[in-house]
């Protein structure tokens, strides 16, 4: 049994101020993230960058219960996503996996089995997970950098602290474990197409995740 360990102390410098897509049509990417519900955070950037297969990481959302889910599925799904793994009830509660047309995989899930009341198309977490190869030496990677870890399940899954400008937490996942919850091969190649905003400078991660400084967010005219 993997006992989960959780670390309190003070924030560092790094944070995760945004999460950027890379996408062949930013127009069309941002419809669909649009009609999704889920614009508000992802920011979209023209890129042909070559990719193939899994791209090593996925954004997961949080809701409050099935009739929840099964409304963002079928937002997703009406507006062009694929179906990767159909919503269904699970150990941990129901969820399903859809990919998005830019090649974006996202989770949907909740730790309810029952729904309590109205669907509501509302979010209540968004979780950015990294495939990676080694989760502990990654982990000691982002430690180093600043990043508070909340949670850790030994070598299998770690998760960070939430900076105060960030609306999407950043956890690690290992690769393969990643790709098989999310119903596709392990294997990949060339650009993750995913850029993360850094409040403490540009970098690359060991699994090749790269960092860019975060654009300062543009002034309100007073």
């Amino acid at each position: 049994m993997v006992m989960a360990t959780t670390t309190s102390t003070a924030a560092g410098t790094l944070s995760l101020a945004s999460v950027t897509l890379e996408v062949a049509d930013p127009e069309a990417a941002r419809r669909f993230y649009r009609a999704f519900g889920v614009d508000t955070y992802v920011r979209l950037r023209a890129s042909e960058a070559h990719s193939t297969g899994f791209r090593g990481f996925t954004l997961a959302l949080t809701v409050s219960q099935p009739a929840t889910v099964d409304g963002f599925v079928g937002a997703a799904v009406e507006a062009g996503a694929t179906v990767l793994e159909p919503a269904a009830k699970s150990l941990w509660g129901y969820g399903g996996v859809v990919q998005a047309p830019d090649g974006t995989i996202w989770k949907i899930a909740t730790s309810a089995k029952k729904d309590t009341g109205p669907a509501a198309r509302e979010i209540d977490e968004v979780v950015l997970l990294l495939g990676v190869e080694d989760v502990k030496a990654t982990k000691r990677f982002y430690v180093g950098r600043g990043l508070t870890v909340a949670k850790s399940f030994g070598g299998k899954y770690a998760e960070f602290a939430p900076g105060r400008s960030s609306s999407v937490k950043l956890a690690l996942y290992k690769r393969r474990g990643l790709a098989k919850d999310l119903g596709v091969p392990a294997d990949g190649t060339g650009s993750h197409r995913i850029v993360l905003g850094s409040t403490d400078g540009a970098f690359t991660d060991p699994d090749g995740f790269v960092w860019e400084t975060a654009a300062s967010p543009a002034r309100t005219p007073s």
